[in-house]
């Protein structure tokens, strides 16, 4: 009798474990996704800066902006948003150089609110000195309305690797204007930052230009990003810049785009330390956020549309912060996603899944990867 109710226990204790067997894989799947979840959230969240680079909105999107930054970014582990604003924006100093469906003050505003609320940071883009342009047409305001203030670009503007126009350095009535949008920008946001482009500049010091001609390239970069650095510590505001420029493409082997074939990069000892500069690397993942911490800058690591770029840019600004000794630990600021298209079609991709080509579908998974994991 003894033996037969043994045998039933076992029975039951069998039938009891293949009918739990499920829902205890499934308790310890769960167990193991927070603890890794645990671990990578608590890796980023160590990081200073978590940031999100976009477009602003058009005018008639900031409602769909703002509720996404109320609805869906709120939700993930951005704290910094860097807009991309350049003259989308009615400037009351210069209300001729704002662009068509440019931002009011009013809506500029509600975007200030929500990110307050959200405790997430603005940081306002603005381009100074290249990307006045988009090819050899498609001229941006500035040069449109202020022509003189082009850095002549002479034959090589119709040469098949034109890219953008840039503002020339030295003339002697340029900054008297950008520098007013400037602390226009930096009034609407209420902000301490600002970002001021500068990359992928390819005109500059050109012989066809009376002011640059046969001066250094490096020179004139160190001098430009010297002089708005000033105006901004006037102002007690921190200067962030692409970093492109400042590494040497030639020895790197990261070529013209993400780096500097024009000599640009021996500027990077001849400017301030004070600025935060934001290195952009999308094919490959080299270390040069340590690079730049190593120079005694502030960096952040940006990426794009390759996920295991942007994972492997987290690790290494993680890894520098637990393993290196100050100060370069504390110069590893953070990364940065930037997302390089409109506001509509991040949000179509992000929201409808209705992405419009590979490169968008990228960015929005690289996006998840890095803030919603």
């Amino acid at each position: 009798m003894e033996k037969r109710s043994n045998s039933r226990n076992i029975i039951d204790m069998r039938k009891y474990q293949k009918k739990n067997f499920k829902k205890i894989v499934k308790v310890l799947i769960t167990i193991l996704f927070l603890v890794q979840t645990t671990y990578a959230q608590t890796g980023i969240d160590s990081l200073e800066v978590r940031g999100f680079a976009i477009a602003a909105p058009k005018s008639k999107e900031v409602s769909s902006f703002v509720k996404f930054i109320k609805k869906d970014l709120s939700r993930t582990s951005v704290n910094t948003l860097f807009l991309r604003v350049n003259y989308n924006y009615e400037f009351k100093s210069h209300p001729e150089l704002a662009e068509k469906n440019a931002l009011s003050e009013k809506e500029v505003k509600k975007i200030v609110k929500i990110c307050k609320k959200q405790d997430i940071r603005i940081v306002p883009i603005i381009n100074l000195l290249g990307h006045q342009s988009w090819k050899q047409n498609n001229i941006r305001s500035l040069l449109r309305v202020y022509p003189q203030f082009e850095e002549n670009p002479g034959e090589y503007l119709h040469s098949e690797d034109f890219y953008c126009r840039s503002y020339c350095p030295l003339h002697p009535e340029v900054h008297k204007v950008v520098f007013a949008l400037v602390d226009e920008l930096i009034e609407v946001f209420e902000t301490t930052r600002i970002h001021v482009g500068m990359d992928e500049v390819f005109t500059l010091g050109q012989a066809s230009c009376s002011r640059c001609k046969g001066k250094s390239k490096a020179g004139l970069f160190a001098g430009e990003i010297s002089k708005i650095n000033t105006h901004l510590k006037n102002k007690k505001v921190t200067m962030y810049m692409w970093g492109d420029r400042l590494i040497d493409g030639v020895t790197t082997g990261l070529g013209k785009w993400s780096a500097s074939e024009n000599g640009t990069h021996t500027a990077i000892d001849r400017i301030p330390k004070d600025i935060v500069i934001c290195d952009w690397q999308y094919k490959s993942a080299p270390p040069t956020n340590a690079y730049f911490a190593i120079k005694g800058f502030q960096v952040i690591s940006c990426s794009f549309q390759k996920p295991e770029i942007a994972i492997a840019q987290l690790e290494s600004a993680i890894n520098i912060r637990k393993r290196s000794k100050s100060p370069i630990r504390e110069r590893m600021l953070g990364v940065m996603h930037t997302y390089w298209g409109s506001f509509d079609s991040f949000l179509k991709c992000y929201k409808e899944q209705n992405c419009q080509t590979d490169k968008i579908k990228g960015a929005i998974t690289t996006f998840n990867k890095l803030y919603t994991n």
